[in-house]
């Protein structure tokens, strides 16, 4: 059996699982909405007593391998529709501001010669923290884990963290591991 495959899936209170078995959809609703996604054909599902379990037909390794993927992403629909997921990214250096403006979208000041709008999906939530003396925060928020973190790295591919001052976007509680600069000669 797979590892992460065999584990059961503890279904929260509100959540509902659906199959469709002529497109192959499984669609998981809770009170945060709706994720659909497609499962292949030979993984099927049981939910007895609250639990979601999953199973494969053989042991091919194609069959293993789909086994602990849908499962993984069935359990992040389920985490998704009834707690959401949440991304805080931290702007590093001097000048660098993010601000949360109307229509889901986000300005960010990153040391170009211009801000930066970038427009967010609706299925993302985003708000911004500034507070004096700490580095700019931005929360973003979500049911969908996937896009969650496309979005995540969307944003932090406009300033990486460069390895000798640290500057850039970074996600909370990263480590940049720094160089050390040229030597000055004697």
């Amino acid at each position: 059996m797979s590892r992460i495959g065999k584990l059961p899936i503890t279904l929260p209170q509100g959540v509902e699982v659906t199959r469709d078995d002529k497109s192959q959809i499984v669609t998981v609703k809770g009170p945060k909405g709706e994720l659909k996604q497609y499962v292949d054909g030979d993984i099927t599902f049981t939910i007895e007593e609250g639990k979601l379990t999953l199973a494969r037909p053989t042991e091919q390794k194609r069959h293993k391998a789909m086994h602990g993927l849908y499962r993984a992403l069935l359990s992040n629909m389920i985490k998704g529709v009834s707690e959401g997921f949440e991304i805080k990214q931290e702007l590093v250096g001097v000048g660098y501001k993010a601000e949360a403006k109307p229509g889901n979208m986000l300005e960010m000041s990153l040391g170009y010669s211009h801000n930066l709008l970038f427009a967010l999906c609706p299925e993302i939530t985003v708000e911004t923290v500034n507070e004096k003396g700490k580095n700019p925060l931005i929360i973003l928020r979500g049911i969908d884990k996937q896009l969650l973190g496309q979005v995540a790295n969307k944003i932090r591919s406009y300033r990486k963290p460069e390895p000798y001052k640290g500057k850039g976007i970074r996600f909370a509680g990263e480590i940049v591991r720094k160089k050390a600069g040229k030597s000055a000669e004697k």
